[in-house]
């Protein structure tokens, strides 16, 4: 694996969690599973899937890969996991003073702590103003970091119009321009922890539904 340390990251966030959940899915098949044949299809299903993830790897990335089919127990899943977070990208750098650019309007707006944040773990960056009754999102959207940010009303299980899971929601509604000088609302039910909501991304589609929603 030394040799391999040297290569870029090539994995995004969305992608590692969405191989994070094939691999659980083959620890589970095999503490619960006794037939041979569906325990290989499982694993095979499972390579093939994540494999469709990286269409154009070069072997070295390939290489990294590898061990996969092997992976019987959760400690070996766990192992693998860990080898394969250096090649993960992380969020675009956010400082404090981006964060006020992206929110010209907002005042004194507390902003969580950045330095306790893994932005390898992170598809976007989102948390609740209890001051203002307004939650904040920041996306890294085409290339460039996105702010929006609007009201949110915790209310009950549902759907998340982001992570695609079923998670306690609540309903988050931004003002957007609708016209040259004409606005209107509009939103949707997304988690009420953006921490877990981040955790459930395996795919980009609903995200980027989201924000083409609600940017202006």
């Amino acid at each position: 694996m030394t040799s391999l340390l040297n290569k870029e990251p090539f994995i995004r966030c969305d992608q590692y969690n969405f191989i994070n959940f094939q691999v659980k899915n083959m620890v589970h098949a095999h503490s619960t599973v006794k037939d041979p044949n569906v325990l290989k299809a499982v694993k095979f299903g499972a390579v093939d899937k994540i494999a469709a993830l990286f269409p154009e790897l070069d072997d070295s990335q390939k290489a990294i890969f590898d061990t996969i089919t092997s992976i019987e127990e959760e400690v070996q899943g766990k192992n693998f996991l860990a080898r394969l977070k250096p090649y993960v990208i992380p969020f675009k750098t956010i400082t404090e003073k981006n964060v006020a650019k992206l929110f010209p309007k907002a005042k004194k707006l507390k902003v969580p702590s950045l330095a306790d944040i893994d932005f390898q773990e992170i598809v976007y960056l989102g948390w609740y103003d209890i001051r203002s009754e307004k939650k904040y999102l920041i996306f890294n959207f085409d290339g460039r970091l996105l702010g929006i940010h609007g009201t949110f009303r915790h209310t009950t299980k549902g759907v998340c119009a982001i992570c695609n899971c079923h998670e306690e929601v609540g309903l988050f509604m931004a003002n957007v321009k609708s016209g040259k000088e004409t606005y209107t609302n509009r939103g949707n039910y997304i988690c009420n922890d953006s921490q877990k909501c981040n955790q459930n991304i395996r795919s980009l589609e609903k995200l980027n539904h989201f924000v083409e929603l609600l940017k202006n």
